[in-house]
């Protein structure tokens, strides 16, 4: 919009010109496209689609979640909103598109109310990456793909861990089941992301207490019946007992004992 100011009035010549200025900066706070014109870190392969739901912090993980849309389009409406107050660092469609919508140096609004390893601030701690998918469907090899390859690039950017490479679900067990049981985390652990045993185990000293085992691991076992079902949910899928077998603390003495225990790339 143009403004027009009489000439010779106080508002013309530079002290219009500095008053301008000032007009156009204030009205640039104001708008939502000057968003993205602010430095972000991040991956340069994504497309970057600002989300204002974000404060400072240090990431230390990535939390994996599933958006229970059925549309990518849908799912970045609620994660961008300013009223929805959700939103994550990423967002990859079932075509394997990679949008990026809060800069990785910032807070994300995507963990919620959980914990991992005493740590109970996790929004502060995590990089968000939320994959289009409803829950209740395979995960297609591109969108996993361009997942592998966002995380490689988080990696350079940050130390983080591949045992910090979690599910929404292990985090906040007794509220969240995302990404899923049909989420490939044993491919996601040959990539060097994530923790992953293939058996046979090594049977666990006697007296080995599996609870102090998932607390050790990183669970929450405030309420054990839903650490116990976030740790099958994530490495015994097919295993629907809800209480732990011998098989299962097996399983698990192995990913305490050896957090490098498979092969990047390994058949």
């Amino acid at each position: 919009m143009r403004v027009l100011f009489p000439i010779g009035s106080a508002a013309s010549g530079g002290a219009w010109r500095g008053r301008w200025r000032v007009f156009v900066l204030l009205g640039c706070l104001f708008q939502a496209a000057c968003v993205s014109l602010q430095p972000r870190l991040g991956s340069a392969a994504a497309a970057w689609r600002p989300s204002p739901n974000f404060e400072p912090r240090r990431a230390n993980y990535v939390i994996l979640h599933h958006t229970s849309n059925d549309t990518l389009e849908y799912a970045l409406g609620v994660l961008t909103h300013p009223l929805s107050g959700v939103s994550s660092h990423y967002l990859i469609g079932r075509d394997g598109q990679v949008l990026q919508l809060v800069d990785e140096n910032q807070r994300a609004w995507h963990a919620g109310a959980s914990m991992w390893g005493g740590q109970t601030d996790m929004n502060s701690a995590s990089i968000g990456i939320e994959l289009d998918n409803t829950g209740n469907e395979p995960f297609p090899p591109i969108q996993i793909d361009a997942l592998i390859a966002l995380l490689r690039d988080i990696r350079s950017r940050h130390a983080i861990p591949r045992a910090n490479v979690l599910a929404h679900a292990d985090i906040a067990p007794e509220r969240k089941s995302d990404p899923g049981i049909l989420f490939p985390w044993r491919q996601l652990a040959q990539a060097g992301f994530g923790l992953w045993c293939d058996p046979p185990w090594i049977r666990p000293p006697e007296g080995f207490d599996a609870l102090l085992g998932l607390a050790a691991l990183g669970y929450n076992t405030r309420h054990p019946a839903a650490a116990i079902a976030a740790f099958k949910r994530r490495f015994a899928p097919n295993d629907t007992d809800t209480e732990l077998n011998a098989e299962n603390h097996a399983l698990l003495y192995c990913l305490l004992r050896s957090p490098e225990n498979i092969s990047p790339e390994s058949p």
